[in-house]
């Protein structure tokens, strides 16, 4: 707060641009470029504006900021059920490395996922007149939404598959599944057993083609894939009934949430793991290494994920020419939960 006088009595009010440049020693015209185009000022000019608009408490103004640039300083974000470990840790992400780059992100939380609800998540954002929108688009419906979507905007996409026009940022999910179910049959289980996610999430369709691809690739049995909805609730039902069937020794779940059922339902059969059966998820949630035992799992980076569509975002709004989607590696991590195959 800065003090100026009202009737001889001292008062507070914000700090204003002019502030900024008096203290600084410069123009109010170069705080504004050291704000908003700070390519345009020399870095030690810029070094002592920012020390003013610190030591005064300066808040920029959206508006005017948007004078100068052609821009607000906001970027959209479309996302559904953030409830989930891996849409609500890509948000953040993206929030996070908006934050550090001077930009305010709104969010358009949809009920459901279909080209209609895409198309009005993306309008409400427009009408907020953000400078670009990232749209969460892990299910089939919201990929088909971006296939017919037009806007102006510049627009990325997270998890929507390669086959969409938006450039995409996405975890290599069936590679994922390569790195899994390889593990398991390196410990000599003959084949894998596999919980899936919702089969129109394009996320679980990718785990499912890694993991039936080594199998193929192997020659070794395919069992029926077991649809899950990404509860542990899911992953306890459809685990009660792998712990039945003595000759499962591996089961790789689609996401940790499910495999946290399929070891309760192995512990209450009195199937041991990973004595008798080897367990493996795929995220891991910051809970993975505290389970019982703790789990091997596929370790997806949601930061990098949400850095790189932030950063993908950016480069679209300031005209950078398209190139392929973004591929981010996940890492496999081996804990007790896996182990070599009963004799």
């Amino acid at each position: 707060m800065t003090p100026s006088a009202d009737n001889g009595k001292a008062r507070t009010r914000p700090a204003v641009l002019d502030d900024v440049a008096e203290l600084a020693g410069v123009s109010a015209m170069t705080v504004s470029r050291a704000l908003n185009a700070p390519d345009r000022v020399r870095p030690e000019t810029r070094a002592r504006v920012m020390a003013a608009v610190n030591e005064l408490g300066y808040r920029p103004n959206p508006a005017a900021r948007q004078l100068v640039t052609g821009r607000s300083g906001v970027l959209g974000v479309v996302s559904f059920d953030t409830t989930l470990y891996g849409p609500a840790s890509t948000l953040y992400a993206i929030e996070q490395a908006a934050r550090q780059n001077d930009y305010v992100v709104n969010i358009a939380s949809l009920g459901a996922l279909n080209r209609r609800s895409i198309a009005e998540g993306v309008e409400r954002l427009h009408a907020q007149s953000v400078d670009g929108i990232v749209v969460l688009a892990p299910h089939e419906s919201a990929a088909d939404g971006l296939r017919h979507l037009s806007s102006g905007l510049p627009l990325v996409a997270v998890d929507a598959g390669d086959d969409i026009p938006v450039p995409v940022v996405m975890v290599d999910q069936r590679g994922g599944a390569v790195r899994a179910t390889r593990h398991l049959l390196s410990l000599g289980h003959e084949t894998v057993w596999h919980l899936s996610g919702p089969p129109d999430w394009i996320d679980a369709r990718g785990r499912v083609e890694g993991w039936r691809s080594v199998l193929e690739a192997e020659g070794r049995p395919v069992p029926e894939v077991a649809a899950g909805d990404w509860s542990a609730h899911s992953g306890y039902r459809l685990g009660r009934r792998l712990a039945e069937d003595p000759s499962v020794t591996a089961v790789f779940a689609a996401n940790d949430q499910m495999t946290l059922g399929v070891l309760r339902a192995l512990r209450e059969a009195g199937r041991r793991v990973p004595e008798d059966v080897s367990v493996v998820g795929f995220d891991d949630v910051p809970e993975a290494a505290y389970f019982w035992p703790p789990l091997t799992t596929v370790r997806q980076d949601f930061g990098e994920v949400g850095r790189h569509a932030f950063r993908l975002l950016i480069d679209r709004i300031q005209g950078a020419e398209e190139g392929g989607p973004r591929i981010v590696e996940p890492e496999l991590v081996v804990r007790e939960s896996s182990g070599p195959a009963p004799h």
